[in-house]
C-alpha cells in the first residue's frame, strides 16, 4: 500500500507502535507471571497447607477453623482444609470437583467469576482449597493511565509532525515554487540534521541554477545584440551587391560580417561545451607547465604578425588536478586577449609560479589597460571596453568569459587589475593533492 501522506504514515506507525507495545507488554506479563508471581503464590499456598495441617493436628476442629475464619477475614473468600479424598475436614462438604486431577497437585484458576486456588500437602494427607469472587478494578480505575499513554503519544505525534513533516512539506512547497519559476525562492532553515542538510543542499543547488538560468538569459539576450549589428551589415551587404557597380567591395563587406559571425558561433559553442559537456569534466593529473609552454608556442606566430612577441618566464612542472583541454582554452583565450591589446613591438609577458596551496599564471600586455569601472565587469559575456568595440580590434566578448567559467570548474579564481602600462590577468588552479575551495576572486 503507498501512502499518500507522511503524516498519515506517521499515525499510522504511531498506532502500530502502540499496539506492538501491548502486545509485548502483555508477553511480557505473562512471563512473569509464570516465572515469578505464580511461584511465589505457590510456596504461599505451600506455606497455608502447612499452618492449616499443623492447627488440625496440634489443636483439633476448633484450632483449625479459627485459623479458617482468620483467612476467610483477611482474602475475602472461603478458605477449606480437605482430606486426601476431598472432604472438607470440618464440613463434611465434598470438595472432589474442585480438585486437579491427577497427577496435578495443585492448580489455580478462573471458574464463573470466582477464583478456586488447590495445593495438595506434601505427605498427600490434605488438600488446602481456596475460592473467592474475583474483584475485577472498574475500567475509570484505569483511565488516568489510559491518558497519559494517549497524551505521551499524541506528544511524540505532534513533535514528529512540527520537527519532521511540516518541514518537509516547506521544502516541498519551495521546490514546487522553484519549478513554477520564482528562482529566489529558498528554504530558510539553521537545523543541523538530514532535513537541514537537505534544504541547504536544496538552496545550494536552486543558487547554481539561478546564477546558470539567469545567466543563459542574459546570455541569450546578448547574441541576440551582438547578432542584430552583422546581420543588419550583411542584409546592407547583399542589397548594394545587387544594386552597386561596384559588388568588389559589397562582396569583401559580406565576407567579413560573415566571419565575425561565424567567430561569433565558435565563441557560443565553446563557452557551452565549457559549462556542458560531460567529457570535458573528465579529470587526471596535468601539467600546467606543459600547457603554458604548448599555449605559448602556438601563440607566437600571431604574435609576431601583430608586431608584439611573448615573453615566457618562471615555468615549472606542477600539476593540476582538470581538465587538460579546459586549462588550455582558458590560458590560451587570456594569451590572445593579451595579444590583441598588445601595441606593437611589446612584449606579452606570462609567468607561471607555485603559491601555497595553488599554481599562479599572470599574462600581462603592455596596451591601454582598461577603465577601473570596467574590470568588475571585464569577464562578463560579450563585455569589451568602448575603444575595443570594432570589427577590426575587438573580438566577440566572450575569450575572458570562457576563461573565467574554465578556470571555476576547477574550483580556481580569476581577477585582473591594471599594471600601468597595461592589463595583468591573474590565473590560481588550486594544486593536485590540495583541498579545493571555491573561490570567485582572487588577490593578485
Amino acid at each position: 500500500m503507498r501512502l499518500r501522506s507522511l503524516f498519515v504514515g506517521t499515525l499510522l506507525s504511531m498506532v502500530a507502535i502502540l499496539a506492538l507495545s501491548f502486545v509485548v507488554f502483555r508477553a511480557i506479563g505473562d512471563r512473569m507471571q509464570r516465572l515469578t508471581i505464580d511461584p511465589t503464590f505457590d510456596r504461599f499456598d505451600e506455606l497455608q497447607v502447612q499452618f492449616g495441617q499443623a492447627a488440625y493436628e496440634e489443636g483439633g476442629l476448633k484450632e483449625l477453623r479459627e485459623y479458617e475464619d482468620q483467612l476467610d477475614h483477611i482474602f475475602k473468600g472461603r478458605h477449606y482444609l480437605a482430606d486426601a479424598r476431598g472432604i472438607d475436614i470440618i464440613s463434611g462438604i465434598d470438595l472432589s470437583s474442585k480438585l486437579p486431577p491427577a497427577p496435578e497437585t495443585k492448580s489455580r484458576l478462573r471458574v464463573n467469576g470466582n477464583w478456586l486456588i488447590t495445593h495438595r500437602s506434601h505427605d498427600g494427607k490434605y488438600w488446602f482449597v481456596a475460592e473467592g469472587p474475583t474483584h475485577r478494578p472498574q475500567i475509570w480505575t484505569f483511565l488516568p493511565y489510559y491518558f497519559l499513554v494517549i497524551g505521551a503519544t499524541a506528544a511524540v505525534f505532534w513533535l514528529a509532525a512540527v520537527g519532521v513533516i511540516n518541514p518537509i512539506r516547506r521544502i516541498a512547497s519551495t521546490i514546487a515554487a522553484f519549478g513554477d519559476g520564482n528562482l529566489s525562492v529558498r528554504v530558510n532553515t539553521r537545523r543541523p540534521d538530514e532535513i537541514g542538510q537537505l534544504g541547504r543542499s536544496f538552496n545550494e543547488m536552486a543558487e547554481r541554477l539561478e546564477r546558470l538560468i539567469v545567466s543563459e538569459r542574459r546570455l541569450l539576450g546578448d547574441i541576440s545584440h551582438e547578432l542584430r549589428s552583422p546581420l543588419a551589415r550583411l542584409k546592407f551587404a547583399v542589397k548594394l551587391a545587387r544594386t552597386s557597380p561596384d559588388s568588389k567591395a559589397a562582396i569583401d563587406r559580406i565576407e567579413k560580417d560573415v566571419d565575425r559571425i561565424a567567430s561569433l558561433v565558435s565563441d557560443i559553442v565553446e563557452i557551452t561545451a565549457v559549462e556542458g559537456d560531460p567529457a570535458l569534466r573528465l579529470t587526471e593529473p596535468v601539467s600546467i607547465g606543459g600547457i603554458v609552454e604548448e599555449v605559448v608556442r602556438d601563440c607566437q606566430m600571431e604574435a609576431e604578425a601583430r608586431g608584439c612577441r611573448i615573453v615566457l618566464a618562471n615555468t615549472h612542472d606542477g600539476e593540476v588536478l582538470g581538465s587538460r583541454e579546459l586549462l588550455r582554452r582558458a590560458i590560451e583565450n587570456v594569451v590572445r586577449n593579451a595579444i590583441r591589446y598588445s601595441p606593437e613591438g611589446a612584449p606579452v609577458e606570462v609567468s607561471l609560479t607555485d603559491e601555497a596551496h595553488s599554481t599562479l599564471i599572470v599574462v600581462r600586455d603592455h596596451g591601454p589597460g582598461v577603465p577601473d569601472d570596467a574590470l568588475a565587469r571585464l569577464f562578463d559575456p560579450f563585455f569589451r571596453v568602448e575603444e575595443a568595440r570594432n570589427t577590426n580590434g575587438g573580438g566577440s566578448g566572450l575569450g575572458l568569459s570562457i576563461a573565467k567559467r574554465a578556470v571555476q570548474a576547477h574550483h580556481g579564481a580569476i581577477a585582473a587589475e591594471n599594471a600601468a602600462p597595461g592589463l595583468r590577468v591573474s590565473l590560481a588552479i588550486p594544486l593536485l593533492n590540495v583541498p579545493a575551495t571555491p573561490a570567485e576572486s582572487v588577490s593578485v
